[in-house]
């Protein structure tokens, strides 16, 4: 049985083993541009540590993935392109999503966990991330638009709210 708690200070060689099974899954399905140059780096995951947004999912003693989850408002997506945020209500994002090779129904789990802390989620990843879109897609998130990072980069914005 899987369970989520938030990620510690000594959870980082974990995660970052997580960050590298994420990039593999990644590279393995033609995703090729996606977290490259060394991010997410140590720094960032222990920010997010640091900020208690960075959640680990364990099965048993086993850490299977990872994910951040925190409150919006988000920089990145104030402006949106070629489309439009569902609402302007308050929300929450997910970011930096990991998970084991080995490792099934995370993505499910991480949902239901993060709905039940706001029914109102936005979420983004990479165009070249067909895997992430699907599942976007085939658990309601409503593709909305592009999105550009702070450093330019584009990524397919989506969102999915519930009553």
């Amino acid at each position: 049985m899987n369970c989520i708690r938030i990620a510690t200070a000594t959870d980082l060689p974990v995660i970052m083993q997580l960050v590298a099974s994420a990039k593999i899954i990644m590279r393995k399905n033609g995703n090729m541009n996606q977290w490259n140059d060394g991010y997410p780096s140590e720094k960032i995951i222990l920010e997010d540590i640091k900020d208690k947004n960075c959640r680990i999912i364990m099965h048993g003693d086993t850490a299977v993935g990872s994910f951040v989850i925190k409150a919006g408002p988000d920089p990145t997506y104030s402006n949106i392109y070629n489309g439009r945020w569902l609402d302007d209500k308050p929300y929450y994002v997910i970011h930096r999503i990991t998970s084991r090779e080995d490792a099934h129904g995370i993505f499910n789990v991480m949902l239901d966990y993060c709905f039940n802390i706001s029914h109102n989620i936005r979420i983004d990843t990479h165009k070249d991330n067909t895997i992430m879109q699907h599942l976007l897609e085939k658990y309601g998130f409503s593709y909305c638009g592009i999105i550009h990072l702070n450093n330019g980069d584009e990524r397919v914005a989506y969102q999915k709210t519930i009553n």
